[in-house]
């Protein structure tokens, strides 16, 4: 089992609020995690059919427990929230109900309209890479003010790991990435998407999400999508909505520090896992994707996803844009801190060439910008500074 770095903000939100929800993708590690968290809690999972029903049609019963409990997938009986309310305002010990989730936004507004005041809100995401090699957590700004030790270098290939993936289940068990992946695709668009989204036409969907995979790292062009695909554009938006409402893609929308610049307005699509983007370009193992046309793409998400899970992990929305002008001047991330912005820019060669910083070096010297400090993710094992950069290894620790 993984030591994962959300426990003690789980642990610590479980401590001071009657109910804790974790939202997060399928196969994501919640329902472990819980468990091994609170080993005392009544555990109920709502997949379970006669567990299902109990919940439907007694949720009063199915509640009545002297012991704190775990329900999972708390979105199968949404009338459950209700009932909770109801047990928590007559007694609100802290920890009494940890709830888990895979729907994003349908979940999150249920819970936050009927339990507001009384429930603490957690993402998990698949597996960070510091949580595979089981390292410290990677904090951005901590990695502006020292780079990490070279001598932490892990003798794992680069191509491999991000072949495989991030889903804890591919790594406990030694499962074969493209077939696991390819079950995990096909439970998620022939189940979840026609029970939650309603999408009718599945073979029209399936096309949308691998060329919304093959845009992964790039400007969201959503009407060009629908139109490779023939859908009407709302269709498309929904769709990508769709995307995000399950955690397998994020949107970094454009951040408007114009530094007297004209800028882009569109947001840039990232698909949260490698392993996933890999099963749906049909890319066939760890050699071929070092060598495809989109490694750079994959690796740039690769760190984006890193990035999403450091803030997550920490309770914190993640603060990550894109940024470009109508010249073509791009920062691949950029974090808002709130008191600085921090550029990222990613680099998937294991070189770090003499003109790999200029698009740092250009932002830094923008007149009006006080942000002078940003790093350079590669996909080397060196790390180091240069002048206010800080230059990063694949790894990020």
């Amino acid at each position: 089992m993984f030591v994962r770095h959300i426990s003690d903000t789980v642990l610590s939100a479980a401590g001071q609020n009657p109910v804790v929800t974790i939202m997060g993708p399928r196969q994501s590690g919640k329902t472990t995690l819980c468990r091994a968290l609170f080993p005392d809690h009544d555990y109920r999972s709502l997949e379970a059919p006669d567990v299902r029903l109990q919940a439907l049609e007694d949720p009063r019963g199915f509640l009545a427990s002297a012991n704190p409990m775990i329900i999972d997938e708390v979105q199968r009986a949404p009338d459950l929230l209700s009932y909770i309310q109801v047990l928590v305002d007559e007694d609100c010990r802290p920890g009494r109900f940890i709830l888990t989730g895979s729907q994003n936004l349908l979940l999150m507004e249920s819970v936050s309209q009927t339990l507001a005041g009384r429930v603490a809100l957690l993402n998990l995401l698949p597996l960070s890479i510091a949580e595979l090699l089981a390292r410290e957590p990677f904090d951005p700004a901590k990695a502006l003010r020292s780079a990490p030790d070279a001598s932490l270098a892990a003798n794992v290939n680069r191509w491999d790991t991000l072949f495989a993936g991030f889903y804890p289940r591919i790594h406990d068990r030694g499962l074969s990435p493209r077939e696991w992946l390819g079950d995990y695709f096909r439970t998620y668009v022939e189940r979840d998407l026609r029970e939650v989204m309603q999408v009718s036409d599945l073979r029209a969907f399936e096309d949308f999400v691998r060329l919304a995979a093959a845009s992964t790292a790039r400007e969201l062009n959503l009407s060009r999508l629908a139109s490779d695909v023939g859908v009407g554009q709302q269709t498309a938006r929904r769709w990508l909505n769709a995307l995000e409402i399950s955690y397998l893609a994020v949107t970094l929308p454009p951040h408007f520090a114009n530094f007297r610049k004209r800028l882009r307005k569109r947001p840039r699509l990232h698909f949260l896992d490698t392993g996933l983007i890999c099963y749906l370009l049909d890319i066939p193992d760890a050699e071929t994707l070092a060598r495809h046309p989109l490694r750079g793409a994959i690796f740039e998400s690769f760190v984006a996803s890193e990035l999403f899970k450091s803030f997550a992990n920490r309770r914190k929305k993640a603060p990550l844009y894109t940024w470009r002008d109508t010249s073509g001047h791009e920062i691949d991330i950029l974090i808002d801190l709130g008191q600085r912005l921090i550029p990222v820019e990613v680099k998937s060669g294991e070189t770090v060439a003499p003109d790999a910083m200029r698009n740092l070096a250009w932002w830094a010297a923008l007149p009006g910008n006080p942000n002078q400090h940003g790093f350079l993710v590669h996909g080397g094992t060196r790390s180091f500074r240069h002048k206010n950069f800080a230059v990063l290894p694949w790894r990020l620790s």
